[in-house]
């Protein structure tokens, strides 16, 4: 007969739990008063002060940053920096301090710009669902691949071997080249996702070197500032031109130009008045200082729809030895009896994201929970936290995990709520002391 272990002291689970939320220690103040508080519930009441901390989003938005690849630069060859990724980063941290239902986060990662806005949602809200596709964006990618075609079909297989892994346990890169050896999914079932990634643009273009991506995100007021950005430079260079125009008609020359443009033009304004060489050299310097300060409109790393249309099997992996057409779809084994194939309107992704959070999927909730007890106890339940398949780990307290995905559903997909649940339980205040 095993005995229940104790539960840790209070100054170490003060420490432990502050540590593991935010990533900080406990200040001297915050220890004495935990500890001095005798009343019901001290424990509950610590457990909200740090999860309503701005400190717990940016310590577990890196644990989710890590699952995204996330990253500042494309890495591999050119190693070009990602500019605007860091609006990704805020984007995770900010939703996990606002708690954003899981089902939504996934939803705006994977087809955050195909989903309809609400009644009366901010702009900025839509904004941000368009970030929240950076997620598709991030990745490694050789941008200075010479082979085009190849270029494209690696991004789609990051991107299709990404979902996979981070929401659903899988690894569908497997069945790229051939069916997967060991789990129930085929080379079909790639290129029925794969398709739904090729309809998607994530590029702006492939030539050497390639650059991916940005959807706009300008406010009304970003546009009214670019647009009397424009009318000054504008003005600057009708001023110059009225100038010049007198000078040069007396001269005997057209009147134009905003700048000496020729070694003619600066022999001509060489016999302008001293004065109108001394307001024009003020005047052009005016104006470059305008061009070198316009503003850029804010743009996002993300995903947008490209051309729609289905893929074919390629054989071997190779695009030069093509298959069977395969319609965009949910993995055979996953589908139900009649479920169709995607429609032609739109990639896919949106039908995909609303399937992965659907109660037909048995995996995603299951997935994350287990990321959820690894990052509190430094092993999930199911050891390959990126493998569910036949060559993962088994669980090793199944109806545990079970347990714990049926409740962060029926809590509305609450991470937070899933935290306390955990962070309740008399596992979570074990005493990692051994015993004498």
């Amino acid at each position: 007969h095993l005995a229940s272990p104790e539960s840790a002291p209070y100054s170490t689970l003060i420490r432990r739990l502050t540590f593991d939320l935010t990533g900080l220690p406990p200040s001297p103040r915050q220890i004495t008063a935990f500890l001095a508080d005798t009343r019901p519930g001290a424990w509950e009441r610590v457990i909200e002060r740090l999860l309503a901390s701005p400190h717990y989003g940016q310590k577990w938005g890196r644990h989710w940053l890590d699952v995204a690849r996330y990253a500042d630069s494309n890495g591999l060859d050119e190693n070009i920096a990602h500019g605007n990724a860091w609006r990704y980063r805020d984007w995770v941290i900010d939703s996990l301090n606002a708690d954003r239902p899981f089902d939504e986060f996934l939803r705006n990662q994977i087809a955050g710009d195909l989903m309809p806005a609400t009644t009366g949602e901010s702009v900025a809200d839509q904004h941000a669902r368009l970030v929240a596709t950076g997620f598709l964006s991030l990745g490694p990618k050789v941008l200075a691949e010479v082979d085009e075609r190849k270029m494209e079909y690696d991004i789609i297989d990051e991107q299709v071997d990404t979902v996979g892994r981070a929401f659903l346990g899988l690894t569908f890169g497997c069945a790229r080249c051939h069916d997967h050896k060991f789990d129930p999914i085929s080379t079909r079932d790639y290129y029925a996702l794969a398709g739904i990634f090729q309809s998607t643009r994530t590029m702006e273009h492939f030539k050497k070197i390639a650059r991916w991506f940005e959807n706009p995100i300008a406010t009304t007021a970003d546009t009214q500032r670019m647009k009397r950005h424009e009318q000054l430079v504008a003005d600057k260079k009708a001023e110059i031109d009225n100038l010049v125009e007198t000078p040069r008609k007396l001269l005997g020359q057209q009147a134009s130009s905003t700048q000496a443009n020729s070694r003619n033009d600066e022999d001509i304004e060489s016999q302008f008045p001293a004065d109108t060489q001394t307001a024009l050299k003020r005047l052009r310097s005016q104006l470059e200082t305008l061009r070198k300060t316009t503003p850029e409109l804010p743009t996002a790393m993300g995903v947008t729809d490209g051309t729609v249309a289905n893929m074919a099997v390629h054989i071997r992996g190779s695009p030069l030895e093509l298959g069977d057409v395969i319609p965009r779809q949910v993995p055979e084994v996953f589908a139900r009896p009649g479920t169709k194939p995607f429609g032609s309107q739109h990639s896919g992704r949106l039908e995909l994201a609303n399937w992965m959070t659907s109660t037909d999927n048995p995996l995603t909730a299951r997935v994350f929970v287990n990321r959820i007890w690894r990052w509190h106890f430094g092993r999930g339940l199911v050891a390959s936290t990126d493998n569910f398949g036949q060559l993962g780990s088994r669980p090793t307290h199944p109806r545990l995990l079970d347990f714990l995905a049926r409740e962060l559903v029926r809590g509305g997909w609450s991470i937070k709520r899933l935290h306390r649940l955990i962070l309740g339980s008399a596992t979570y205040r074990m005493n990692s002391t051994p015993r004498g």
